[in-house]
């Protein structure tokens, strides 16, 4: 499983329908949070995404509306009886953000929030994938990052193996881990009965940014580019002030960069009754382009030879 869920899809004002900006990704059970802006753990509940798999969350900086939502979460966690460390990372101060947001109020965590900054260019290595960190272009210290699984092995061919005498059993899984196995004096090679290796699933979450080099080439590629849409382009002097993106910038990117889907988010609250205007401007560019909603669900299947 690689499910997505938009929490908070909302530019830096929450509306009646769009959260402050939060994205879960549900890997295999293993739930990661990028940015937790206010009101996330209410819109986790309404998702029912449970907290007890979160195991980490990736701020991409300390806007408001991208951390707000930390305190409360991880409070209730505390209160629900949580025992398992929450590793927070981000881009620089990230040690005093959390030391401030874990001492804010009467009371004591049950359980430790570790603190990891990170670097463009740096890995977090977890089992199957891994979390990089990418630069980005904002009015703060800020990082955009991108999940990448690990390629898998190809697929294995059994009767083809059983043509060529190999019993079903425990042989089978030899030749799929890519060892040769000898069956009656002949030698059957892993290669033989395997496919080539299928590439696994790459997600990037720019945060707020303006289109940049590094955005494009973390991107090359990817199944899916979360990327900020702010606004359309007739505020296009506003989003290079304010460093944000038009949703014809983000397509453009899409398209340089070969992505599969580009979802637009952080939509800014003059949006709030039509975004049409920005899955316009951006279709023009890019044909395979969504707009976030709060609370929406994307699952990306697994890949094939």
């Amino acid at each position: 499983m690689l499910r997505i869920l938009f929490l908070g899809t909302g530019g830096s004002l929450p509306t009646r329908n769009r959260n402050p900006s939060a994205i879960m990704i549900n890997r295999e059970g293993e739930l990661l949070l990028f940015d937790c802006g206010e009101g996330t753990q209410q819109q986790m509940m309404r998702a029912k995404t449970g907290m007890k798999a979160l195991t980490s969350i990736f701020v991409t900086h300390f806007h408001a509306d991208h951390m707000l939502g930390i305190p409360g979460l991880i409070q209730t966690m505390s209160f629900l009886g949580r025992t398992e460390p929450l590793k927070i990372y981000g881009p620089q101060r990230v040690n005093e953000f959390v030391k401030v947001l874990t001492e804010l109020g009467y009371y004591k965590l049950r359980f430790e929030v570790e603190a990891i900054e990170l670097v463009p260019g740096e890995l977090v290595k977890r089992d199957g994938y891994y979390i990089q960190a990418i630069e980005t272009d904002h009015s703060v210290p800020s990082l955009g990052y991108a999940l990448v699984e690990e390629s898998r092995r190809g697929r294995f061919d059994r009767d083809k193996a059983i043509a060529l005498g190999v019993p079903p059993g425990p042989l089978f899984s030899k030749l799929h881990s890519g060892v040769n196995v000898e069956v009656n004096g002949q030698l059957i090679r892993s290669d033989d009965v395997v496919g080539q290796m299928r590439p696994g699933r790459k997600v990037i979450y720019t945060g707020d940014t303006r289109p940049c080099e590094s955005i494009l080439v973390a991107s090359s590629c990817a199944d899916v580019l979360i990327h900020d849409g702010t606004l359309a382009s007739d505020q296009d002097e506003w989003a290079k002030e304010s460093k944000h993106s038009t949703a014809f910038e983000a397509a453009t990117l899409a398209k340089e960069a070969g992505v599969s889907r580009l979802v637009l988010t952080h939509i800014s609250s003059r949006y709030t009754d039509d975004a049409s205007p920005l899955l316009r401007e951006a279709q023009a560019v890019f044909e395979n382009v969504i707009i976030a909603e709060d609370l929406m669900e994307m699952d990306l299947p697994l890949k094939d030879e």
